[in-house]
Order: C-alpha cells, then structure tokens, then sequence
C-alpha cells in the first residue's frame, strides 16, 4: 500500500493560490475573447456603413452630374450661386 503524505497548510495554501491563479487567467482569456468578438462585430458594423455611405457619395456624384448636365443643356454653360440661385452663363 502506497505511504500517503499529508500536505501541510502552508503546501495546500501554495496549491490554492496557482489554482485560482490558473481559474484567474482563465476567466480573463474569456472576457478578452468575448470583447475580441464584440469588436470584430463592430468592425464588421462600422465596415458596413462605410460601403453604404461609398455608395450613397458615388450616388450622389451621379446625381449632380445628371442635374449638371440638365442645367447647362437648358441655360448653357455658367456658374451658380447656391446662396441667392442666381446662374450667371459664361460670355
């Protein structure tokens, strides 16, 4: 039969404080990959409205060359002044 050794407290106390350590670094890693996760969904969010609003500005360009080209065909070739919608066509 094996001789069984008792461990004193100081030896079991030693043991305990690796233990927690151990469940310590543990719990952190898991905290640390839900916030990784968290952020990569957040990225992957903010990547989102990123190319929405890409989009939206080369809609937008579009647009106003559209409205441009409408304008100049109907008064000619000019300037405008957004602040009193005076179109001022070129000499």
């Amino acid at each position: 039969m094996p001789e069984e050794i008792k461990f004193t407290e100081e030896e079991m106390g030693g043991v305990k404080a690796i233990q927690d350590n151990y469940n310590k670094i543990q719990f952190e890693l898991g905290q640390l990959s839900i916030t990784k996760l968290r952020l990569a969904q957040q990225i992957e969010s903010l990547n989102d409205i990123e190319s929405n609003l890409q989009k939206d500005f080369r809609k937008t360009q579009s647009d106003e060359k559209k409205l441009l080209d409408e304008i100049t065909k109907k008064y000619g070739e000019g300037t405008l002044d957004s602040k009193t919608g005076i179109y001022i066509k070129n000499k």
